[in-house]
C-alpha cells in the first residue's frame, strides 16, 4: 500500500505563491519508478489535470491554465513532489491532490492513476 500525503496549501491573495508537497511512503517499487501528479477540484466543479511528471523528473506537462505559472518538480531521494503556485488567482482556488500513475511515465487521465492524496485546500482571493 502507498500513501501520499499532501501540505503547503493555505488562503492567499491574489498574485501570491504556494508550495505545495505531496510525500509517498509504503510499500512498493521505488519512488522514481512511478509518474506523479497534483489534479485539483473546485467547489461544484470535477476534479481537473494540473500538472504531472515523469519518474526521472526529466519530463513534465502543464494545463494551460497554469502553464507558466506553476511548476512541478520532485526529489527522489526525498520520495517527495512539489507544485510550485505563482501569480495566483482567485480561480485557483481548489482542493489540491496529488497522486501515481500506474508506471513510469506521466499522464493527465485520473484513469492512469492508482493512488491519490486527501488533498490540501488552496484559498486565492481577490
Amino acid at each position: 500500500q502507498v500513501q501520499l500525503v499532501e501540505s503547503g496549501g493555505g488562503s492567499v491573495q491574489a498574485g501570491d505563491s504556494l508550495r505545495l508537497s505531496c510525500v509517498a511512503s509504503g510499500r512498493g517499487f521505488p519512488f522514481s519508478y512511478y509518474g506523479m501528479g497534483w489534479f485539483r477540484q473546485a467547489p461544484g466543479k470535477e476534479r481537473e489535470f494540473v500538472a504531472t511528471i515523469n519518474g526521472n523528473g526529466g519530463s513534465t506537462l502543464y494545463a494551460d491554465s497554469v502553464k507558466g505559472r506553476f511548476t512541478i518538480s520532485r526529489d527522489n531521494t526525498k520520495t517527495t513532489m512539489y507544485l510550485q503556485l505563482n501569480k495566483l488567482k482567485p480561480e485557483d482556488t481548489a482542493v489540491y491532490f496529488c497522486g501515481r500513475t500506474k508506471g513510469f511515465t506521466f499522464s493527465s487521465q485520473e484513469i492512469a492513476y492508482d493512488f491519490w492524496g486527501q488533498g490540501t485546500q488552496v484559498t486565492v482571493s481577490s
